[in-house]
């Protein structure tokens, strides 16, 4: 079967592009937007909509298959690619991806994907953004002409065993992070909260107090609101390298401090996303991993979770490969082609480290319904409810989707 015609959409992401270099550097709330200048190339403000592209494939039996190109929330900081922005980029695309997706024969996805992702146009690699919406867009076409899910063309192409079990999934609760909890007890949700800690004065605390008294909060919360004692779920927390800040990138102190969090967490599991960052991988690297080699000298439950500078399927081997931590999330959308997305839980799994396919606030419905496929095919650690920071759309859009397949899959094969 062919592609038979080719078109494209702009789209509103679930959230906003944030400058994350301003907010670290101080930059102080009005309301729902920052005050002050951008210091992130292409920033316009320090918060700005976010956007995003469909790519939509006609295929020869009139079938249509879609993919959402989306970026994260914090481009261009971390190693990261620049903004991405919809009036940039639909013009490229027409003018170079269209002429070769129109008349296209479908093979298999890793082979196109493969082909597209290794592209450069004017010597240029595709950004991250295009990569993920048009890899989306073929595991989509593949599926169709099979008449299968993605989540069984995946299983199919990288031999993996179809598995009717439900991925943990990670609900990220925005600067409203007190009622949104709420809201994830109540909905049994395995991990949470994210918690958006990125200021060290607001939300860490000049001693770490807010941090500390913010995990006794979510304790006592579990215990008040849990309708059945077993459910215990686990806290995930990223704190955006502000630990590293308040303790001038000392690692034993950041490493002391995260320890000491333990005994606040009582008998819930604790991850602490991103303690620090150093502003380059290789350090990064080092870095996470002097704060986890103590934690165990220390005999700590804590557990790190790498995020910024492990942007890539390489990356997160490298990070994988020097045991710099327990967790890596696969930020989907950095990773570009979705295939690196099952390829890095794959590694992760196979290499002792823990696979959280994670991903941004800000991708779409269509990005995190694929995300779900994906994640379930590969069996990841957890999975991030998405898109958003209100938390029940994102939930409801993940979860929904995750039961869904895990239906069919126990219908078609037997499986449970």
């Amino acid at each position: 079967m062919k592609i038979k015609q080719v078109t494209f959409a702009k789209g509103n992401s679930a959230f906003y592009f944030d400058d994350q270099r301003a907010i670290k550097a101080g930059a102080k709330h009005d309301g729902f937007v920052y005050v002050g200048e951008p210091v992130t190339q292409k920033f316009t403000r320090i918060r700005q909509a976010g956007q995003s592209i469909a790519i939509i494939l006609m295929l020869e039996d009139g079938q249509i298959a879609t993919g959402d190109c989306a970026a994260v929330q914090y481009s261009g900081a971390g190693g990261r690619d620049p903004l991405f922005l919809a009036s940039e980029f639909i013009p490229f695309l027409e003018k170079h991806i269209k002429p070769m997706l129109e008349g296209m024969e479908i093979g298999t996805f890793r082979d196109m994907a493969k082909k597209f992702c290794e592209l450069k146009i004017e010597g240029k690699p595709l950004h991250s953004a295009i990569k993920y919406g048009l890899t989306q867009a073929l595991l989509d076409a593949v599926a169709k002409s099979k008449i299968l899910m993605p989540a069984e063309v995946i299983c199919q192409e990288y031999n993996l065993p179809i598995i009717a079990k439900r991925v943990p999934i990670f609900g990220q609760s925005g600067d409203d992070r007190y009622a949104n909890v709420d809201k994830m007890i109540l909905k049994g949700v395995e991990v949470l909260p994210h918690g958006l800690i990125n200021n060290v004065e607001e939300k860490l605390g000049l001693q770490g107090e807010k941090l500390r008294e913010y995990i006794r909060w979510l304790v006592k919360r579990v215990r008040t609101l849990r309708t059945d004692e077993s459910y215990k779920p686990d806290l995930h927390i990223d704190v955006y390298g502000t630990i590293g800040q308040l303790y001038q990138n000392d690692m034993n102190k950041v490493a002391d401090y995260v320890a000491s969090l333990e005994k606040d967490a009582e008998d819930l599991q604790l991850y602490i996303e991103g303690p620090v960052d150093v502003e380059a991988k290789l350090p990064q690297i080092e870095a996470l991993k002097k704060i986890t080699d103590r934690l165990t000298a220390l005999g700590s439950r804590v557990k790190i979770v790498a995020d910024e500078w492990c942007n890539t399927y390489e990356d997160i081997k490298e990070f994988t490969d020097a045991k710099s931590c327990h967790m890596v999330q696969i930020k989907t959308p950095d990773l570009g082609g979705i295939q690196n997305i099952v390829e890095s839980v794959i590694y992760c799994k196979a290499h002792g480290m823990e696979a959280y396919q994670g991903g941004t606030c800000n991708e779409t419905d269509n990005t995190a319904k694929m995300c779900v496929h994906l994640a379930v095919a590969a069996q990841a650690e957890r999975t991030l409810a998405k898109p958003g920071m209100g938390f029940d759309e994102g939930f409801t859009i993940v979860n929904n989707e995750m039961e869904r397949i895990i239906a069919v899959l126990r219908m078609k094969y037997g499986v449970k």
